[in-house]
């Protein structure tokens, strides 16, 4: 399993703000008991202004844990880079105000971030924030490919998996989950964030250091699947997203675009298929055993 831990890098960092729960105390009220002092764990949130090369992109509200990874995914999904080699660096450097991610392309990497610079930061729910015109939406590019099959089998191992994987969210009840499935739903690498696009993004990031494939397996999140969910995997190149919550009606148009198999509303047992129900079988089949996707 690709481990969520901190990179070597980000340990070194002078001063890094605290990336584990920080516990607080708090007075507990209820109808039955008098009231009494409690400690509980509290998920980190930060602001992380990601630099790609000298021109500041964005600033992300996230957990300020596996950040290396966010910079991967996030760069690749927002269209600066195409590939790991892209990116020479990441350097992280402590600010009063939170952390400035600095992303170095390779020298052969044309800077695109100028462009596209957002104007505003991305709040911890938000993912299109700082975009003014409504032709700069994303859209991932949209090609040809055999779609596999997923079996509800699967589905059902990694969502039984799911939460002793969250380590995080057990202590907090805070941050959102994306996971990234074998064939038969053994998790192979999950990452958490205060933000359901950052945890994507960190995935994603995982993912594409470690060379993974997107045919491989499936994506499965614990947020509602909205567009810019679909588009995120669609840019990885995964054939299947599975969401906890329901889709939005454009994560629905997405999907079809993209030739996505989408489930949602997804429990142990039972899941809608919002799109590619075709797709989706009973029992566990090889990952191999796949249908050609139709013009």
């Amino acid at each position: 399993m690709i481990r969520s831990s901190l990179d070597r890098q980000d340990v070194q960092a002078a001063k890094l703000p605290a990336s584990v729960p920080i516990p607080v105390e708090v007075r507990y009220f209820s109808a039955v008991q008098s009231h009494s002092v409690l400690s509980r764990e509290i998920a980190v949130e930060t602001a992380v202004n990601v630099f790609f090369g000298p021109t500041p992109f964005a600033v992300m509200m996230s957990t300020p844990q596996d950040l290396h990874d966010f910079a991967y995914g996030f760069c690749l999904t927002e269209g600066l880079i195409k590939r790991a080699a892209d990116i020479q660096s990441v350097e992280l450097h402590v600010q009063a105000a939170g952390i400035e991610l600095r992303v170095t392309p390779a020298p052969d990497v044309c800077p695109r971030a100028a462009s596209r610079e957002r104007n505003t930061a991305g709040r911890t729910g938000c993912g299109l924030c700082g975009i003014t015109q409504l032709d700069a939406l994303p859209l991932a590019a949209v090609r040809a490919h055999t779609r596999p099959t997923v079996a509800l089998a699967a589905i059902r191992r990694a969502l039984d998996a799911l939460e002793q994987s969250q380590s995080i969210n057990q202590r907090t009840h805070a941050v959102h989950a994306a996971a990234w499935c074998s064939a038969d739903g053994e998790i192979l690498a999950l990452r958490e964030d205060v933000g359901r696009h950052n945890a994507l993004d960190k995935l994603i990031g995982a993912l594409l250091r470690a060379g993974h494939q997107p045919g491989d397996g499936f994506l499965l999140i614990t947020s509602r699947c909205s567009f810019e969910m679909v588009e995120k995997a669609a840019v990885f190149g995964a054939a299947t997203l599975v969401a906890i919550s329901a889709p939005t009606s454009l994560a629905i148009d997405r999907a079809v675009l993209h030739g996505m198999t989408l489930l949602a509303v997804a429990r142990r047992d039972s899941a809608l298929v919002f799109n590619g129900a075709q797709f989706v079988v009973e029992s566990v089949l090889p990952y191999g055993s796949s249908h050609q996707e139709s013009p």
